[in-house]
């Protein structure tokens, strides 16, 4: 009985134990159970939309198609830069590392496929593909049949998506000018960067619903959303007239053996911008390279610090996005105040004794040159300091400041060109009779040339102030015009009797006096030469901005050009190194404009002698 009681409780012990035990395990399951249950919901609650937008993502093909950028023109119809089909490398790394169960060696296989083909280096092509983003570019504007290649390597992930490039077929050709576009096709300078919203259209997209090899799914969609091209830009510039002025200038460069040398030539009636030039540029194909293979070995030399000031320079447009003192090619605008106001006539005599006494400051003459008595005329034409000053003082302060503000010069022109400069000019405040008596012949004032030249074009159209600009209009891809910018009167800057007067004072400068150099035989040119020192740390250095700004013809003035040479070395004179980039210009230029040579009788330049009258007293259009 004993024993069997004994057995009993050990049979009931373990019956107890047992039944803890699967109570205890029914525990565990039910808590592992409750835990997948949460973990279940919390997915499909919780983070529902996350892993539904990440499943959409694996299974979603989305390609953007790159809509064509428009074409820049001349004014006459050519070609200047367009955009060509070209095609992009995409990769979907989270595909590619699916597909492939050896991950490391399957997946650098792959990138030493595609870097072979691609022409890249391997190493960057296999931190691509095991990026942890859900759509990179590989490489961009390669050809068909490279794309053709990548293709046929069948790799899951790599999507080839159509594409264009910008193409400059000119090469260097008005580069400044044009600008030029960034890795994405965007604007980054020139008329590339102000017109980007036209000329880049609206991208369009490919999507589609694929499986991870990439293969449409059955249930899926494709859809393409087509890309909107942009509007074509038609320019103000003329070939023809770029060509020549690049020629030109590109010639002065190496004859002045300046550091640099740039010009713009402009309609003065409209103010259209017919050509701008600077030499040295670059190729805005390849922008980030320098041309001359002599300085590119220099530039990779350079930290990236240095290269990157070095191309913010190279890129820069001087015309429009500095300032420069203009030295005596200002002469034009103070002669011209004074004989608006009435202070003058063409005849009127200054004495120059070879400096000035303004207040405690005896301001030399250039060179220190006594002119002794001279007209108004001769003044301007021999550049005179002496007397500009005193025509400055007699103008006084506020006059003189508001023929700054008629001619445009206290504020930038709104010209149609990204980041134009302001000037530096004194606030009025600050100022004192020498420093307006400096200003007079171009000395203390800080404008752009884009500033000077459209000044000085009021002299050419009869006084008004024209708005610059580059851009004539906007054009669809049937070539129809839809948008069209039209010349603008800014303001009357003086009357046609004293714009008449100073033709006649710019032309006598060409005939008479320092400007000969520019003389072209059978043509009546004007024109004005500026010879200005540079500033550098705060201080006046023997380096110049010698300067010519010429105008044709003068009868019917049709073009205004201004040449500068940034620090010349064989002369430092603006009449002896621009006159001459002037003339070079103008002797192609006004033949191609439709302009022939009239020989006078008194012109031996034509080969003709013949008796001159007396022409004593008469102005000097009347005269010629």
């Amino acid at each position: 009985m004993a024993n069997r009681r004994k057995r009993r409780k050990k049979k009931a012990k373990w019956s107890f134990v047992r039944e803890r035990r699967i109570l205890f395990t029914f525990g565990v399951l039910a808590i592992l159970m409750f835990g997948l249950l949460f973990r279940t919901a919390w997915i499909q609650v919780v983070n529902g939309d996350e892993y539904k937008e990440r499943a959409m993502e694996l299974q979603t093909s989305d390609i953007p198609i790159a809509a064509k950028r428009g074409s820049i023109y001349d004014r006459n119809g050519e070609v200047l830069a367009s955009s060509v089909t070209c095609y992009t490398v995409w990769v979907r790394p989270s595909t590619i590392r699916e597909t492939y169960s050896e991950k490391g060696q399957k997946i650098a296989e792959a990138a030493n496929s595609l870097a072979v083909v691609l022409g890249m280096d391997s190493s960057i092509v296999t931190e691509t593909l095991n990026s942890d983003e859900p759509l990179l570019r590989l490489k961009s504007y390669i050809e068909k049949d490279v794309a053709d290649q990548v293709r046929e390597l069948d790799i899951p992930g790599i999507e080839i998506a159509e594409d264009t490039k910008r193409f400059y077929p000119l090469g260097s050709f008005a580069a400044n000018l044009l600008g030029s576009v960034n890795g994405d096709g965007i604007g980054r300078s020139g008329i590339e960067l102000a017109y980007n919203e036209y000329l880049s259209g609206v991208a369009g997209r490919s999507v589609r619903n694929t499986d991870i090899n990439g293969n449409l799914l059955w249930f899926g969609k494709n859809t393409t959303y087509e890309a909107l091209d942009g509007l074509g830009v038609v320019l103000t510039i003329d070939e023809v007239l770029q060509h020549y002025l690049e020629e030109a200038v590109n010639n002065g460069l190496s004859e002045t053996q300046s550091d640099r040398v740039y010009a713009i030539a402009m309609d003065p009636n409209t103010a259209e911008v017919l050509a701008m030039a600077v030499a040295p540029s670059f190729d805005p194909n390849d922008p980030t390279n320098p041309i001359d293979p002599a300085v590119k070995e220099v530039y990779d030399t350079m930290t990236d610090e240095e290269q990157v000031a070095y191309l913010s320079k190279l890129w820069r447009n001087p015309l429009i996005n500095d300032t420069y003192e203009p030295g005596s090619t200002l002469k034009l605008i103070t002669a011209s105040a004074t004989l608006e106001e009435g202070l003058a006539n063409p005849n009127t005599e200054y004495y120059c004794s070879g400096a000035y006494q303004v207040e405690d400051a005896l301001i030399h003459d250039a060179e220190y040159v006594a002119h002794g008595v001279v007209s108004l005329t001769k003044a301007v034409g021999m550049s005179c300091n002496s007397a500009h000053m005193q025509m400055a003082l007699n103008l006084g302060l506020d006059r003189y400041y508001k023929y700054l503000e008629l001619f445009g010069l206290m504020e930038p022109t709104g010209i149609d060109y990204p980041a134009e400069t302001w000037p530096i000019i004194y606030d009025k405040d600050d100022i004192a009779s020498v420093e307006l008596a400096t200003m007079g012949f171009g000395q203390g004032i800080a404008i752009s040339p884009i500033q000077l030249i459209t000044a000085v074009s009021c002299i050419g159209n009869g006084g008004s102030l024209m708005k610059p600009h580059m851009v004539k209009g906007l054009i669809d891809e049937d070539g129809e015009m839809v948008v069209t910018y039209e010349p603008e009167e800014v303001r009357k800057a003086i009357s046609e009797d004293t714009a008449a007067e100073m033709r006649d004072i710019m032309e006598a400068q060409i005939e008479l006096y320092g400007g000969s150099l520019a003389k072209i035989p059978g043509y009546r040119i004007g024109g004005k030469s500026g010879t200005a020192n540079k500033v550098s740390s705060g201080g006046y250095i023997e380096s110049t901005d010698a300067s010519f700004i010429g105008m044709a013809p003068m009868e019917d003035p049709q073009i205004v050009v201004l040449v500068i040479c940034d620090s010349p070395k064989t002369s430092i004179f603006g009449g002896s190194t621009s006159a001459r980039i002037v003339r070079s210009f103008l002797e192609k230029a006004l033949p191609y404009m439709g302009f022939e040579p009239h020989y006078s009788e008194g012109d031996t330049s034509g080969g003709v002698y013949a008796y001159v009258p007396d022409v004593t007293g008469y102005s000097f259009t009347d005269a010629a």
